[in-house]
């Protein structure tokens, strides 16, 4: 697999960082990728290998993460679809597959509510549709309990970059433990041991994690999309658990109308490297 070819993009206070696997057969079409609350760019590198150059594929670092951490802010989900916006604009390779991941999933929904002539299709992956939260349940205590080690890392210093990878190995969810989770949980660490901590700005992730949970324009996207959409969802959960995100009795009664589609033998993570993803980006 070709290695990505760094870029930066033009936004509001600064250059978006993005990385761009470019595609190796001729009129592949552009797919545009975005990860989640406290991931990067490279979060998308198994799907590049499988998609094997016959896409170009460009995922940027979101604000506040990775390369891209010293954006300054303000934070929030309509800042991040601006930001999205700039990046299909300046491709000028003309209406793009956008994939959203987790909150990446609820900043393309905006992005493609805010600006669908940028957009030729909207792939949702496990993310996206909102649900109230349940009364006497503060939004922090929700964030933390729907991230859970994510979001604890954000206050924790690493030794070496070798802890930092144990810490990553024994999440539930990145097993089997792959060179792509090597590089991908590798390119969050800043600073220098042994003081390493996650390159995420705690600020960042926790603004736009509450309005993950509250935000009401944010929320009502994915109910007022205007071009083709889907919404891919995993079969188990952030740890690795039974119980996903959604599931048809969930989506049910959120009255998500975009075709919805579950994907067996995935969790939170591992389904945007699932054969299925794979498949509706190289669908005609």
């Amino acid at each position: 697999m070709t290695a990505p070819q760094p870029l930066t993009v033009p936004v509001d206070g600064g250059e978006l960082a993005v990385l761009h696997w470019p595609a190796t057969v001729p009129g592949a079409p552009v797919v545009v990728a975005v990860h989640g609350i406290t991931a990067n760019a490279l979060a998308w590198g198994a799907l590049a290998r499988l998609l094997d150059g016959r896409v170009a594929l460009y995922a940027p670092d979101l604000r506040g993460r990775a390369a891209s951490r010293d954006l300054p802010g303000p934070w929030g989900l309509a800042r991040h679809a601006e930001d999205v916006a700039a990046l299909v604009t300046a491709l000028d390779a003309g209406p793009v597959r956008l994939v959203g991941h987790s909150m990446g999933a609820w900043v393309c929904s905006l992005a493609a509510v805010r600006h669908p002539h940028l957009v030729a299709e909207l792939t949702l992956v496990d993310g996206a549709v909102t649900f109230p939260l349940p009364d006497g349940v503060h939004e922090q205590d929700a964030l933390a309990a729907v991230l859970g080690p994510a979001l604890a890392r954000l206050s924790m210093t690493f030794a070496s970059r070798a802890a930092y990878r144990e810490f990553w190995q024994a999440h539930p969810a990145f097993a089997p433990w792959t060179d792509e989770l090597d590089a991908y949980t590798q390119r969050d660490l800043v600073g220098e041991a042994p003081e390493l901590v996650s390159s995420c700005v705690h600020e960042a992730v926790t603004t736009d994690g509450t309005q993950v949970l509250l935000d009401e324009e944010a929320a009502g996207a994915v109910h007022r999309q205007r071009v083709p959409t889907r919404l891919l969802y995993a079969e188990r959960g952030l740890l690795d658990e039974p119980q996903g995100l959604y599931d048809p009795a969930r989506l049910a009664a959120a009255e998500v109308t975009v075709p919805t589609e579950p994907v067996a033998d995935t969790n939170h993570y591992s389904i945007i490297w699932s054969d299925r993803l794979v498949e509706l980006l190289l669908a005609p």
